[in-house]
C-alpha cells in the first residue's frame, strides 16, 4: 500500500494583475544578469493583456481536470498548488500542507522536457520550500519529465492536425510546420536531454499526422553576450519567406503545456503580426492543455507512482546543471 498521502502541481507563476508585473519578473530575474531595460521590455508585453497572465488560470483547469480523472479512477489525494515565482508561493503551499498532516507527496511539474529549469530547478525550489518549512516539512517526490510518453505525443498530434486541417486543402500538404519551445542558454542545452527530447517528439508527431516540421525556439531572454538555442521561431520564417514560396506557416508550441503569457504573445502576437506583413497564412495549434489523452497520461503516471510507493526513474545527479553565467556587464 503506498504512503503517498497528497499530490503537488508545482509550476512558473504569473501575476493576476498590472500591480503584479513588476514583483513577479523581479523574482524571475532574481539572481540573474538580464538588463533592467530587458526587464522593462518584457513588462510591456503582460501591460498588453492589462497585466494578467493566463497560467494561473490554466493551472487551475489542469488541476480540475486531473482531480475529476483520479477521482473516476479511485483515486482521491489531496491536490495542492505552488509556484515557483508568485503566488500562490511553494514554500507557502509546503507549510500548508505540513499544517494538513501532510507526510508524503508526489510533485507534477508543469514542464514536460528536461533542462535545468525544467526539471532541477523545480527540485531545487521544493527543497528550499522543504527547508523553509522546517524538519517536519513532507517528503516531496517529484516526477520525471513525461515528453515521451503516448499520451502527450497523442495530444500534441491532435492539435497540430487540427491546425493543419484549417489550411486550404489545396495548400496543406505545402504548408510550413514549425514546432516552437522555449530557447535556453547552450550551456544549459548541453548539459540535459532537451534539445533530444524536443527533436524526438516533433518526429514523433510529425510522424503521427504525416507531415514533416521543423523544430524552432522562442522567448529568448539572456544577454546577446550569452549563445542561446536558435533558430528563431520570427527570425526563420523571414528566412523561409526570402527564399520564396512560403504561403502557410503552421506554429505547434510542443515546448509548452498551456497558452500562457509566452504563447499568447511571441506566436499570436509577434509571429502573427510578423506573418500578416509577410502577407503569409497563419494557423496556431493549441498547446495540450486539458486534452482528455495528456490528462489521462498524468493520471497513469501519477498512479503508477503511487501503486509502486517510490520513484522508479530519477534523474542522474550531474544532469541538467544550471547554466553557465555570462560574464557581466562592463
Amino acid at each position: 500500500m503506498s504512503d503517498y498521502d497528497a499530490l503537488l502541481l508545482v509550476s512558473f507563476g504569473g501575476p493576476e494583475q498590472r500591480g503584479d508585473v513588476i514583483p513577479f519578473l523581479e523574482n524571475v530575474l532574481r539572481g540573474k544578469n538580464v538588463p533592467r531595460e530587458r526587464m522593462l521590455e518584457v513588462a510591456e508585453h503582460y501591460y498588453h493583456f492589462d497585466g494578467k497572465s493566463p497560467i494561473n488560470a490554466q493551472n487551475r483547469a489542469l488541476m480540475a481536470a486531473l482531480e475529476a480523472d483520479l477521482a473516476a479512477h479511485g483515486c482521491d489525494l489531496p491536490l495542492y498548488w505552488g509556484n515557483r515565482n508568485w503566488h500562490p508561493m511553494l514554500a507557502d503551499t509546503v507549510a500548508r500542507m505540513q499544517a494538513d498532516g501532510v507526510r508524503k507527496a508526489l510533485a507534477l511539474a508543469t514542464s514536460a522536457f528536461g533542462s535545468y529549469s525544467g526539471c532541477r530547478q523545480y527540485r531545487e525550489d521544493i527543497e528550499r520550500a522543504r527547508a523553509s518549512v522546517g524538519p517536519d516539512a513532507p517528503q516531496i517526490d517529484k516526477l520525471p519529465p513525461f515528453a515521451h510518453r503516448p499520451g502527450f505525443l497523442v495530444a500534441m498530434a491532435d492539435r497540430v492536425r487540427a491546425a493543419l486541417d484549417t489550411v486550404p486543402a489545396d495548400r496543406r500538404a505545402a504548408a510550413t510546420l514549425l514546432y516552437t519551445a522555449h530557447s535556453v542558454p547552450l550551456s544549459m542545452a548541453q548539459s540535459s536531454p532537451y534539445v533530444a527530447q524536443l527533436q524526438a517528439a516533433c518526429q514523433q508527431v510529425s510522424q503521427t499526422v504525416g507531415h514533416a516540421g521543423e523544430l524552432v525556439y522562442q522567448s529568448r531572454s539572456g544577454p546577446p553576450t550569452q549563445p542561446w538555442l536558435d533558430p528563431d521561431i520570427c527570425d526563420r520564417i523571414r528566412q523561409l519567406h526570402a527564399r520564396g514560396g512560403l504561403t502557410d506557416v503552421v506554429l505547434a508550441p510542443i515546448g509548452f503545456l498551456s497558452d500562457h503569457m509566452e504563447v499568447v504573445y511571441d506566436l499570436d502576437t509577434e509571429a502573427a503580426e510578423l506573418c500578416r506583413e509577410l502577407g503569409v497564412n497563419l494557423a496556431r495549434a493549441s498547446t495540450v492543455g486539458v486534452h482528455p489523452a495528456f490528462v489521462a497520461m498524468l493520471r497513469e503516471m501519477i498512479l503508477e507512482r503511487v501503486a509502486a510507493g517510490e520513484l522508479g526513474d530519477t534523474c542522474r545527479p550531474d544532469c541538467c546543471a544550471p547554466p553557465a553565467r555570462p560574464p557581466a556587464r562592463p
